[in-house]
């Protein structure tokens, strides 16, 4: 299909880096110094640590809970969130972050929440 992510990855275009993974960044509406932040996850750990190495994050500034590996991100503020959308990170909604966690929740517990 004519200027979809397939005709990019397969027709020698050049595909931005996080075309070949899941990363997502939320909205940033969390103030802390003058600054506004948001999160930055990734489908899997490895995905995280990759896009999080690109934007030259220290991995000292990964944020995860034992045994609850679906809320593990990095804490970005701009210029890095911008930096990170422009490699190609998904803005997402709070509301979609929650249910992104709900959903790494349930897959790492095998249950299924009803809604």
């Amino acid at each position: 299909m004519p200027g979809s992510e397939e005709e990019d990855l397969f027709s020698g275009g050049i595909p931005t880096p996080a075309r070949l993974m899941a990363v997502y960044v939320d909205a940033p509406i969390w103030e802390l110094g003058g600054r506004l932040w948001c999160h930055l996850t990734a489908d899997t750990a490895e995905e995280l640590h990759a896009f999080a190495a690109m934007l030259e994050l220290r991995r000292s500034r990964f944020q995860s809970k034992s045994g609850r590996p679906w809320v593990d991100h990095y804490d970005i503020a701009e210029p890095k969130r911008a930096r990170a959308v422009a490699l190609g990170a998904v803005e997402i909604t709070i509301e979609e972050a929650g249910a992104q966690i709900a959903r790494k929740r349930e897959a790492a517990r095998g249950t299924r929440v009803t809604d």
